[in-house]
């Protein structure tokens, strides 16, 4: 299935594809897509409906972030060895973990530039939503505990990030750089997520162009791993890193400006549009 929210901000409503392609309400049947309506058992119930019998929304319909109630965000760094290699990093020996503490966008929402902003980066990434929490888990039982995936832009201002002191997150956290869907894509429908082809284009142009086969770690590794630190929870995103092509791993660097237009996509979870505003 694929799963999306849509309506204005701060009141958006659940919908689902149909076999055609069209958008179908949901609200008659869920309340919202959030944490507590994306167990397997849920999931299975949503599944069973007729979707061809719903009510059809309008293609014009602003679509909002795919899950309702993200509260942790997690990211993990550099983890793509030809990114990390672009970065001038060495490729870590175990997940780097940071978080995005924005609050989550739609896929085509426009993003403002923070003030003071020289160097505001994108990165393609997959999203991975925990469907089941967990604590302890092992890699074997790793895909039982997602929902889904996702497309992610993890949005980064370089200079927050790296020449500001502290943690990453002061790069990550800009608002307006958390765009995370269209959709929701349940994980029945992925059979490797390890196996998808991910890209970004800035204004035409190709910038990244990258396959989850390179990820240095696994979903099922990552998934593992950040469960021995912490209990997971239903609706936790978790972003997997990007493959190389990022504006601060050019020659020279490219960084977004205001009218840049950003598209973006992965295979099998759908694409997103942001345009660039000046900061206010």
């Amino acid at each position: 299935m694929k799963l999306f929210r849509y309506g204005d901000k701060g009141a958006e409503r659940p919908a689902i594809l149909d076999s055609d392609g069209r958008g179908r309400a949901l609200d008659r049947i869920v309340d919202d897509i959030k944490a507590d309506n994306i167990s397997d058992e849920m999931l299975a119930h949503l599944r069973e409906q007729d979707a061809e019998s719903l009510p059809l929304i309008d293609e014009g319909e602003r679509i909002g972030p795919c899950v309702a109630d993200i509260q942790r965000f997690f990211c993990i760094g550099l983890n793509y060895s030809d990114h990390a290699a672009e970065a001038g990093m060495a490729v870590p020996e175990k997940p780097i973990l940071f978080m995005k503490v924005c609050e989550p966008t739609g896929p085509n929402d426009t993003v403002r530039l923070p003030r003071g902003s020289s160097k505001s980066d994108w990165e393609v990434e997959l999203g991975v939503v925990i469907g089941k929490g967990g604590r302890h888990i092992a890699q074997a039982d790793a895909f039982e505990h997602v929902a889904g995936y996702c497309v992610v832009n993890d949005l980064s201002e370089r200079e927050f990030q790296l020449e500001h002191g502290g943690q990453w997150v002061k790069g990550k956290s800009c608002d307006g750089f958390g765009p995370v869907g269209p959709y929701l894509v349940t994980r029945d429908e992925i059979a490797d997520p390890q196996a998808l082809s991910l890209w970004l284009d800035v204004n035409g142009e190709r910038k990244q162009t990258g396959t989850s086969a390179n990820m240095v770690f696994t979903v099922a590794q990552v998934i593992s791993h950040l469960s021995q630190f912490m209990t997971l929870r239903a609706g936790d995103l978790i972003s997997t890193g990007t493959p190389p092509g990022v504006g601060m791993g050019l020659k020279p660097q490219q960084f977004l400006k205001a009218g840049d237009e950003v598209r973006l996509g992965i295979d099998g979870l759908g694409e997103q549009q942001q345009i660039i505003l000046s900061a206010d």
